[in-house]
């Protein structure tokens, strides 16, 4: 079924703006000026609707599985052209974009002493695969890369010949601070153990569930280094391999992966706008990314972040005056697999880099928004004090004491000053799905994604409509 055509028409959103009044209100806290009649008409209209999780479903159901380079990418980004030029958006255009072509193929492992069990795994993305027979060899374990090399330091040939296994548990945490510590057992663990004689990694999963379904992820091997393959073991799988390790007998591990490199392919980032009505060439930029992994259908990473962003500037479109600024929507080609979309829209968006007056991303799943930062310069530091007092209503606090880093693929515009807004998803339990078979649809939550969708577009349009174009903002002392 087509989705509905915008209206620039106030008559589109008057019926929903006869709802009750947002709880505490169209006024601000206490003390505080009261909101924009326009915040307070895209709040409203925002949590009366589920056009995010309707999106949401729909590129998940429609592209399936978009991996960097296959089909189901191409599929994204089709539905993304027709989707922003059914729902009225202007520009609406393919930014070419090179991506990496990875196969996953088939995966298997057991462990073969002391005591056989067959176990559930996944290759990690960007794995090398192993001979067609496989390979096999003693396990050692350990709990991450700082224990690995403590292990090394008392015995440099511990891990010479053998399968190092990484044990460390991510944390379950509100805002996801568990996965930024444990993933690099995935991101850097291979790299590190080929360079100590390892002939492949295995690692307890990135993921807070106790399902026996694996989650994969980006590996990244050192240019010219060594490759070896590595998997990563599902919750109860890797529970398995450590009672035996605790038995105190040698174990043995057997790995079988077919996954490969081709080479790169074509894609595309889809692009779409809402010219602003005074200043269309300074841009606020409302993104997510197309591609996801493979195991599942992307329904949370990151149908939903697309979802919001499309959702978002729909519901500004509906207002009866358009911003000053542009609201450019971007759904990222590639962003699991080397972030090549952001750095495409980077490079071809250049000299407009002065021009952006923000971005803003939504890229950690169905969670409703609780936390607010951002990355102004110090000038404009009563702006986020204005977004702040918007997003109340919403139960958005702001973060003072830490500026905001961007996401992803949008960390090459904050790289080069563009400021930004992080608003933050309630991850609380988005780990148990992440880069799993088990990212599909059903796990969508359309009233937390409605709140999400109102925060994402009361800040759009409050820097789109701003004043001034916000200063440039410095750099952070490191990406993420």
């Amino acid at each position: 079924m087509e989705p509905k055509r915008i209206s620039p028409k106030w008559h589109a959103i008057a019926p929903i703006l006869a709802l009750a009044a947002l709880a505490p209100g169209g006024a601000g806290a206490a003390g505080a000026p009261p909101l924009a009649p326009e915040v307070v008409a895209l709040q409203r209209a925002a949590l009366a609707g589920t056009g995010a999780a309707d999106l949401a479903r729909s590129l998940a159901t429609e592209a399936g599985p978009r991996l960097a380079g296959s089909e189901g990418l191409a599929r994204g980004v089709e539905w993304g052209l027709r989707t922003l030029t059914a729902l009225g958006f202007e520009n609406v255009h393919a930014e070419p974009v090179t991506v990496p072509h990875w196969e996953r193929g088939t995966a298997s492992g057991e462990i073969v002493a002391p005591f056989p069990q067959m176990v559930a795994l996944a290759a990690l993305g960007g794995s090398i695969g192993t001979v067609e027979a496989g390979i096999e060899g003693e396990v050692v374990a350990t709990e991450n890369l700082e224990t690995l090399a403590a292990l090394v330091a008392r015995d440099p040939e511990a891990v010479r010949g053998r399968i190092v296994y990484f044990a460390e548990r991510m944390q379950r945490t509100r805002d996801g601070a568990g996965y930024g510590k444990t993933v690099p057992i995935r991101s850097k663990g291979p790299a590190e153990a080929a360079k100590l004689g390892a002939i492949a990694v295995l690692i307890r999963s990135v993921g807070t569930d106790s399902n026996r379904l694996p989650h994969t992820g980006t590996t990244t091997y050192e240019e010219g280094g060594r490759k070896i393959p590595a998997a990563a073991l599902s919750g109860p799988d890797a529970d398995l391999l450590e009672q035996e390790v605790l038995s105190g007998r040698p174990v043995r591990f057997r790995l079988r992966l077919g996954c490969r490199l081709l080479p790169d392919v074509e894609s595309a980032n889809v692009v779409g706008e809402l010219r602003g009505r005074e200043r269309p060439e300074e841009i606020v930029i409302l993104s997510g990314h197309l591609d996801s992994w493979d195991l599942g259908t992307g329904a949370l990473d990151d149908a939903a972040g697309i979802g919001n962003a499309i959702t978002a500037a729909r519901l500004i479109a509906g207002l009866p005056e358009r911003p000053r600024r542009t609201v450019r929507i971007v759904l990222y080609a590639n962003e699991e697999f080397g972030m090549s979309g952001g750095k495409a829209y980077a490079a071809e968006h250049a000299a407009e880099v002065p021009r952006h007056q923000a971005a803003l991303e939504s890229d950690l799943g169905s969670g409703r928004i609780f936390r607010l930062r951002t990355s102004f310069a110090a000038e404009d530091t009563a702006l986020a004090e204005a977004l702040a007092r918007a997003l109340a209503p919403l139960g958005v606090e702001l973060d003072r004491a830490t500026r905001a880093s961007g996401g992803v693929d949008i960390s090459p515009l904050v790289a080069a000053g563009v400021p930004t807004v992080d608003l933050a998803h309630d991850v609380t339990t988005y780990f148990d799905f992440h880069h799993t078979a088990n990212d599909t649809a059903d796990k969508l939550v359309p009233g937390d994604m409605a709140q999400a969708t109102a925060a994402f577009a009361s800040a759009a349009w409050i820097l789109a409509d701003h004043p001034n174009l916000l200063r440039r903002s410095p750099p952070p002392a490191e990406q993420h």
